[in-house]
């Protein structure tokens, strides 16, 4: 297959690319390919003439996204409402990337979202993101939306941030009032895989690795597999932010995405806590 690939150096592509190799890659970053000019798309796809297009490209600071202004809606709304016309032009398949931000995070934490629920986003990325879905939806037919949540892999990270912290004091806060899937991105990397390799039919899909956990469980299990001695104190969300002393974006209180829909289509997903053992295991931490 013919795989163009937006967003190259980012850390989901990265993955991306070494599951797909044996195909024929054409890798972009921004200096490459500015997704947010249509007639640079149109031409490098229509260069290209790929089979398939997958947007790894995204504008994914929450916080910065707040006060940055338009550049946001460029890149994630505009830049995939770009590729899907070219797609379409072209009868190439987009894959684009989305996320739980989508949605309100303030469902019932009994409860996990499907991918038909009320979207409801609070931030500035939520709100772009879910514009980038929808314009992905207007524009062509023939589409993979895959969202996704907490993810993490080869580049800054939750886990590495842990890591290092736990390494170098005694205790640490994590908060405990924010429920969702840490995602390992070799493991959505591999879902993207199977999905293009299945055929499966087009549409959005929730693609997190399985189970549910918080960031406090989830730093306890970082530092249980990886042997170090860090007692984790469970904390709110809100009262993080007074300790931290810090401004941040609303996090959602809820970010747990059913896998149904993507389980239905035959699609392996491992739990996450194999996949954190897998990529402690790859980082030389076990």
């Amino acid at each position: 297959m013919k795989i163009l690939i937006t967003g190259a150096n980012g850390m989901l592509a990265k993955a991306v690319i070494k599951r797909l190799e044996g195909n024929e890659l054409i890798c972009t970053d921004v200096e490459d390919l500015d997704i947010t000019n249509l007639e640079q798309v149109r031409a490098k796809v229509e260069e290209v003439k790929p089979e398939y297009i997958i947007n790894c490209a995204a504008y994914t600071a929450v916080d910065k996204a707040e006060e940055a202004g338009e550049i946001v809606e460029e890149i994630n709304a505009n830049g995939p409402g770009n590729l899907a016309k070219a797609a379409k032009e072209n009868d190439a398949v987009l894959v684009h990337i989305s996320t739980d931000y989508v949605f309100g995070g303030e469902l019932d934490i009994n409860n996990d979202y499907k991918e038909d629920d009320e979207k409801a986003p609070v931030t500035a990325y939520g709100i772009t993101k879910l514009h980038g879905e929808e314009q992905v939806q207007d524009n062509t037919d023939k589409y993979y939306i895959f969202r996704t949540a907490w993810l993490y892999g080869d580049g800054n990270n939750f886990v590495r941030t842990m890591l290092k912290l736990g390494e170098d004091k005694d205790e640490l806060n994590v908060v405990a009032d924010q429920h969702g899937s840490p995602t390992y991105a070799v493991d959505l990397a591999n879902i993207i895989g199977q999905a293009i390799e299945k055929k499966i039919p087009y549409g959005i899909y929730h693609a997190t690795n399985q189970g549910y956990t918080t960031w406090y469980d989830f730093t306890k299990a970082i530092f249980e597999d990886a042997g170090i001695d860090c007692h984790v104190n469970a904390v709110t969300t809100e009262k993080y932010i007074e300790m931290m002393k810090i401004t941040q974006a609303k996090r959602p209180k809820n970010s747990q995405l059913s896998k149904e829909k993507l389980l239905a289509q035959g699609i392996e997903v491992p739990d996450w806590e194999d996949a954190l053992k897998r990529y402690l295991k790859a980082e030389g931490k076990m």
